[in-house]
């Protein structure tokens, strides 16, 4: 049989084969530029390029938000700073209306404006426990910022067997800020630490009728026998003062995950409170004058170009 010449070779056919050899050059130089970043690591220890980390980027921090809604226990509520055993939210730090405290709402929005878009969803008795629901309530508002003080019912209990467990305590942070989220995801949230119920303890011991009123059962796990300087005591206090420690981390690394929530850097912990600052009818909460000090402290953290911690 005749041998067949050599068929020429269609050049439309050779085409799918040059694009997957330039395909393949391409990828091949993707990887080899793609190994170059990932040795060129800074010394800093980052492993994540530059562009990677311009994805990843928090969203900017809004310093004049138009409405704050605030959850937590008594001290947002205002209590004892107005009269004995009562609330006093136009007080609150948070969203108060009153002139001699200027609340954070008052100074971010101004007093008309904070009477319209301001809402108090704290209670009194609150503990970590009860935020999820306050946290729900607050998102039903929309607020552009929602701040956070809850803490101190947790570590103030009849004993300290009884405080609520760290992990207990976590999980009900996560849980508020995924309430929070899933109806106004971009909300900010600021959250203060946790007071430091030793110096508080310190601070207003000094007072007959104050120890008079912790008698009866006030913040116990820290205020009982108020003058027992005994080690027993001593190790009490020392176990609640750890526990609000303990809290404080929870609150700094929960929130250090929300690419739109701050935490005070322990602002509030850190504030030494005098008798001038404190109710003239507990010796405990803050007074009118205390709660100025509480909007002050937010509003530096709120308006600041860094975060605090």
């Amino acid at each position: 049989m005749p041998e067949r010449p050599p068929r020429s070779r269609d050049p439309r056919r050779a085409r799918p084969h040059a694009r997957r050899r330039a395909g393949l050059a391409a990828l091949t130089a993707v990887l080899v530029a793609g190994t170059g970043v990932l040795a060129g690591c800074d010394s800093s220890g980052s492993d994540a390029p530059d562009a990677e980390k311009k994805r990843t980027a928090a969203p900017a921090w809004n310093r004049s938000p138009e409405s704050v809604a605030a959850v937590g226990d008594s001290i947002t509520r205002g209590f004892d700073a107005c009269a004995v055993l009562v609330d006093c939210p136009e007080v609150s730090w948070a969203t108060g209306t009153d002139p001699g405290v200027r609340s954070l709402a008052v100074r971010l929005l101004g007093a008309p404006a904070a009477k319209k878009n301001s809402w108090n969803h704290a209670t009194t008795g609150a503990r970590m426990a009860d935020l999820p629901d306050q946290m729900a309530l607050a998102a039903q508002e929309k607020p552009e910022l929602v701040t956070v003080m809850v803490g101190a019912n947790d570590a103030c209990r009849e004993t300290t067997g009884q405080m609520t467990p760290v992990a207990d305590f976590r999980v009900s942070f996560e849980t508020a800020l995924r309430r929070l989220r899933a109806e106004a995801p971009r909300t900010q949230v600021y959250v203060s630490s946790v007071p430091d119920l030793k110096r508080l303890w310190s601070t207003g011991r000094g007072n007959p009728l104050g120890r008079q009123i912790w008698k009866l059962g006030l913040c116990a796990s820290m205020l009982r026998d108020a003058q027992d300087m005994s080690e027993r005591a001593r190790e009490r206090r020392d176990t609640v003062y750890e526990r609000v420690v303990a809290y404080n981390e929870v609150l700094r690394d929960v929130c250090a995950k929300d690419a739109r929530c701050r935490y005070d850097g322990g602002a509030v912990f850190d504030y030494r409170f005098t008798g001038r600052q404190l109710s003239q009818w507990d010796w405990f909460h803050p007074s009118k004058d205390g709660q100025g000090r509480l909007a002050e402290i937010a509003y530096r953290n709120v308006t600041a170009t860094k975060f605090p911690g």
